[in-house]
């Protein structure tokens, strides 16, 4: 009797520990079937919480540990309407996909607090999540400024000592570094979400580049109007800059439209001051040179975003967007004066040159995208089509004058060249993608992208000989560049309870036809290589996470680097390119541990092979300048980087980031017998910014940041120190709605620096001083359901890229 007693009592007991241990799971999804990530999931048993969940970026989300009971389940989000559910759970429970709509009543009475930025790390990429932060109200360069893992100076954007691709909502924006400086400054980061720091990008993006940069913007989801104006004035040292622009949001149920449009009219000067030591067939000093220089740059940059995406209906949507930057001839124009005092051996004057250069430039930069997606029955199966066109124009003139002096100021000769130059590039690709979530925690990921690049680069230089212009045939061609490139890649993505891997491969042919009209030279390449990427993320528990990542790269030659032409600085400096560059391979192995949540190290090591670089080589036989387009041996970097975004107090947040890194060169001297040259060294440069509120309604922020950047290694050449420390105040008023900004960048004007390039009989020192320290001012207005603006949007800036 006994022993049935305890058989049914272990029976009943197993029965009730089952009964307490059922899992129910699910997806939320948006009326076009798009999963929600990020949504509240709540239950309630007698209407008392009783468990709760938080939707993953698939929209899917688990409760473990449940008994057998009536429950009510809440669903939210916001935007959308709350979903109740009633149902009773009796085992393992798979609910059907829960539907969020959007709720369309206006909510402008809704006050949203700016807050902090956080950090977030995924199995591929760092988030830094900004929307309605205290730095929404500044463009989305100065958020990069502040986005860890990213440094911006000098008028580059670098992560790990190379320059990363910049995409917008997972669209590759094709423009050079200088344009994408330019668009990112005359974007407002109001309307923006967050960034995404990608050191090693899975095989969904390109093979070409090193780190993406991808800028994820925001849209309105309530039915209606809204929009801001906003402007900038910063005054350096000699000359004001401003900015200024709109944007402006609409949508019906079915149609959301956007439009940006930004204008950045300044002035910029650049006193350099250059050293130079030619030297004899013994290597003795033959002569020197100390030249004196000057630019001022005048630009008016105008930057037009828009962007149209229509809902045909639950699992079909299609948009079109633009991007247009234009730079007008009227209003780019660069200044030019130098003097250069030549030194015979004795170190006596033996002769100086003065030279004033005068250049315009033109720049229609305008590309067009069609996108169509359908989205399948399944959550989360969706494909999407994409055709994009580029249409760039650029052309150039400048006139060059030098007057030969006697140390007297005597003259000795004249000289008076001219050179046009331009190129057309146009850019058309069509790419398809294909995401099937094979389950809950695991998803396939595939496509393919054509792309077809034509350019035509064009160099005409005129010389004047007794006052008559006439072309100088041996120094002007038309030079033809033809690329095809056809690229398939596939990816698996897959989460345990704390493990996470992301893997795939990308295939890519390329097919090149380049032609030199004047001098009738053909050539022609063609390469196929493959491109494997890992991530794997082990969480430890919910403060500690380990890392992999291992990716290899490529870098394409631009285009202007391959025209084999010279262009004509003055008359002692010259620019060439290389039509037989190579691509740059890279392979790149990245390690890293959070620990506190708060805290990261990260170890790399990065090889690059052939890497393209213009290195300045003097020829000491004509007293000429180079700078040449060229392919360097190899470069081997690795470091150990520590960053961390964390709290101080409740109202100071600190980010650092600070890297001990090496780099080493190895290049061939071309004008020292080819060669071969290394060049190595241990640098550091260290981060700090600290974010402060104040008032009680957070309505006064202060951002005070210190750069710090040790002597380093750039091809062949070693660049000083530098440091800045900068201090930004700004007070919000009228619930948000506006916003007045002031504040110093460089404080101390200590971010001016030298560069030395010394090595066998090559011999330069440069001296760059230009107008770092500024006194700003900035404003932003929203007017409209302004509060709204959240979640994310498809402005599509695309496929431009290698760009003059």
């Amino acid at each position: 009797m006994f022993k049935k007693l305890l058989t049914l009592s272990t029976l009943l007991f197993s029965l009730t520990c089952l009964s307490q241990n059922l899992v129910l799971q699910g997806q939320l999804v948006d009326e076009n079937n798009s999963p929600i990530a990020f949504a509240n999931i709540v239950l309630l048993e007698n209407n008392l919480v009783v468990n709760g969940a938080i939707s993953n970026d698939n929209g899917f989300f688990k409760m473990e540990q449940l008994k057998a009971s009536t429950y009510t389940l809440k669903a939210s989000f916001l935007g959308y309407q709350t979903v109740e559910i009633q149902f009773n759970l009796t085992s393992d429970t798979q609910l059907q996909n829960i539907i969020l709509k959007e709720n369309l009543e206006t909510l402008d009475d809704v006050t949203i607090i700016a807050k902090k930025p956080t950090v977030n790390r995924m199995v591929d990429r760092l988030v830094f999540n900004v929307e309605n932060s205290t730095l929404s109200n500044n463009n989305v360069l100065d958020v990069l400024k502040h986005t860890p893992g990213v440094l911006v100076y000098n008028g580059d954007i670098t992560i790990k000592n190379a320059t990363p691709t910049i995409y917008i909502n997972d669209r590759k924006v094709h423009l050079s570094t200088t344009e994408v400086m330019q668009l990112l400054e005359g974007t407002s980061a109001g309307n923006l979400k967050s960034v995404e720091v990608i050191t090693n990008p899975p095989a969904k993006y390109e093979a070409e580049g090193g780190a993406v940069i991808n800028i994820i913007t925001t849209k309105n989801i309530a039915a209606g109007y809204n929009g801001s104006v906003f402007g900038s004035f910063k005054q350096g040292s000699e000359y004001p800059k401003y900015s200024y622009g709109t944007s402006h949001f609409f949508k019906t149920k079915k149609l959301s439209a956007y439009i940006n449009f930004s204008d950045n009219p300044k002035k910029e000067f650049r006193h350099n001051q250059e050293y130079i030591t030619f030297f004899d067939d013994i290597e003795e000093t033959a002569t020197s040179w100390e030249t004196d220089l000057v630019r001022t740059r005048k630009t008016s940059n105008k930057s037009i975003n828009t962007n149209i995406d229509y809902t045909i209906n639950a699992n079909n949507s299609i948009g079109f967007s633009t991007n247009m930057l234009i730079a007008p001839r009227e209003r780019t124009k660069n200044y030019i004066n130098s003097a250069t005092k030549v030194f015979n051996t004795n170190n006596e004057l033996d002769s100086l040159f003065i030279t004033e250069g005068r250049l315009v430039d033109e720049t229609f930069n305008l590309a067009f995208t069609l996108d169509y997606k359908h989205q399948f029955k399944r959550a989360g199966e969706e494909l999407s089509v994409s055709l994009h066109r580029t249409c760039y124009d650029f052309s150039s003139f400048q006139n060059v004058d030098t007057d030969y002096l006697y140390p007297d100021y005597s003259l000795i000769r004249d000289n008076r060249f001219q050179t046009f130059s331009s190129q057309v590039v146009d850019l058309n690709t069509g790419q398809l993608d294909y995401v099937l979530p094979i389950n809950e925690s695991s998803v396939f990921e595939a496509g393919g992208k054509v792309s077809i690049i034509s350019s035509e680069s064009i160099v005409t230089q005129y010389r004047f000989n007794n006052d008559v212009k006439e072309e100088d045939l041996d120094n002007s061609d038309t030079f033809l560049y033809d690329e095809n490139n056809y690229a398939a890649y596939v990816s698996y993505s897959k989460d345990w309870d704390s493990w996470s891997l992301k893997t795939g491969f990308r295939l890519e042919y390329t097919d090149i036809i380049e032609n030199s009209l004047t001098t009738s030279q053909e050539y022609n390449n063609n390469y196929l290589k493959l491109f494997p990427t890992i991530h794997v993320l082990n969480s430890i528990n919910e403060n500690n996470e380990v890392y992999f990542n291992y990716k290899k790269r490529i870098y394409r030659p631009r285009y202007s680097q391959l025209n084999p032409f010279k262009y004509y600085l003055n008359d002692n400096a010259y620019i060439i390119g290389d039509p037989f560059l190579k691509p740059q391979i890279d392979d790149v192995f990245t390690l890293g541990y959070t620990f506190y949540k708060d805290f990261t190290l990260e170890a790399y090591y990065r090889i690059e092979n052939d890497p393209t670089q213009e290195i300045v080589f003097q020829d000491n036989e004509n007293n000429i300048l180079k700078y040449s387009q060229t392919n360097i041996d190899k470069s081997i970097s690795y470091g150990l980087d520590f960053i961390t975004y964390t709290q101080i107090a409740k109202k100071w947040n600190v980010y650092l980031l600070t890297s001990v890194f090496y780099y080493e060169n190895q290049f061939f001297a071309l004008e020292s017998n080819n060669e071969l040259v290394t060049l190595d060294k241990w640098s550091f440069y260290g981060q700090l910014i600290n974010y402060f509120t104040f008032l009680k309604d957070n309505s006064l922020t202060a951002d005070v940041s210190y750069l710090f950047i040790s002597p380093f290694a750039s091809g062949a050449s070693i660049t000083s120190e530098r440091s800045g420390l900068n201090i930004n105040l700004k007070k919000t008023f009228w619930n948000n709605r506006a916003s007045l900004s002031v504040g110093v960048t460089d404080i101390f004007n200590n971010q001016n620096f030298d560069q030395k390039t010394k090595y066998l009989n090559q011999n330069i020192i440069m001296n760059s001083n230009m107008e770092n320290r500024l006194l700003t001012f900035g404003f932003n207005y929203k007017f409209g359901n302004f509060k709204l603006q959240t979640n994310k949007k498809d402005i599509d800036l695309i496929e431009r890229d290698r760009l003059n």
